[in-house]
């Protein structure tokens, strides 16, 4: 168990640079007092670690100085291969460095571990995009993932849903995000933060500009914030329906999730059929999505769905007739 601390203090500081040790406590869940004693034991090991007093103080490895462990376990290390997306790091341009890492870290293992992890990566497989849909081409990805570790502002002519529909920009990259297929850059803008699809990128014009990124920004929690705003956004109003008991019976075979949501929530009437509310985006929104279900699904309101399917129905019975 200290093996593994002191190593674990190793490798943070290597990683972090400087800490304090109450930073170090808190990372290994440890008393102060556990932490000075194994730091004077890494010390009396001959590992070249000092202490820098003063109120920007902290533990500090000698300039230049390297472990060659990793410190992986068994589990660690297969981990690896399981996070791994070829795919994405072929979009982004990083093939080659991604299959040096690889080839590095096989050869850091011991050969059971390298057993386990080969297994592993041949029997597990990551395909993003959604069933019927193919990944979006966006030949300016791996300039933007450029601009994003480099923190360099771009020029893009962006093309999006509203007029005037081309759009140039000069954004300030934070992050990359890829959602089901399609990648989505966060940059800053004169408005504040963005979200920007990157296959809508017609033209994309790299400079020398470089940009100061706010320190608190977290991707992770930014776009779990974008997600939650864009359901607020997307859903404008409700949609009462009666799903039959036949479609009910098979809620597993349908590609609706509000509707699989709210069915498998509710009780069934004695017929078997259920009643439900779901949240639409509009009346044509959701008169075109519920009229590929026919009788099996009827909207009791609001009367304006109604009206609108009633019409739709006639519109296609007039052009069949």
């Amino acid at each position: 168990m200290r093996s593994s601390r002191l190593l674990s203090i190793l490798l943070l500081l290597q990683t972090r640079r400087q800490l304090t040790a109450r930073e170090l406590a808190d990372e290994l869940e440890v008393s102060l007092r556990t932490i000075y004693r194994d730091v004077e034991a890494l010390a009396a090991a001959g590992v070249p670690v000092y202490a820098d007093q003063g109120r920007a103080g902290g533990y500090r490895l000698v300039e230049g100085y390297r472990t060659r462990l990793t410190g992986l376990t068994e589990q660690e290390a297969a981990a690896l291969f399981l996070v791994g997306m070829p795919g994405a790091a072929a979009a982004l341009g990083l093939t080659a460095e991604t299959s040096a890492a690889e080839l590095k870290l096989l050869a850091a293992l011991a050969p059971d571990q390298r057993d386990r992890a080969g297994r592993l990566k041949n029997r597990f497989h990551l395909d993003l995009p959604a069933w019927y849909q193919e990944a979006e081409d966006s030949p300016h990805l791996s300039a933007i993932a450029d601009a994003v570790l480099h923190d360099r502002r771009v020029k893009v002519r962006y093309r999006r849903w509203e007029e005037p529909r081309e759009v140039e920009r000069i954004l300030e990259p934070y992050g990359l995000v890829l959602k089901n297929g399609s990648w989505y850059v966060v940059a800053s803008t004169p408005g504040g933060l963005r979200t920007y699809r990157v296959s809508n990128i017609l033209d994309l014009t790299p400079t020398d500009e470089g940009f100061d990124r706010a320190s608190d920004f977290n991707l992770v929690g930014f776009w779990q914030h974008h997600l939650e705003g864009f359901d607020r956004a997307r859903f404008t109003g409700d949609a009462v329906v009666r799903v039959s008991a036949r479609l009910a019976g098979r809620m597993y075979d349908v590609s609706f999730p509000t509707l699989v949501k709210a069915v498998a929530a509710a009780t069934p009437e004695a017929d078997g059929s259920v009643v439900v509310t779901i949240p639409i985006e509009s009346i044509g929104n959701a008169a075109a999505s519920l009229s590929r279900f026919g009788d099996a699904v009827e909207v009791l309101e609001p009367p304006e769905l109604r009206a609108e399917l009633a019409d739709l129905a006639r519109r296609i019975v007039q052009l069949y007739s």
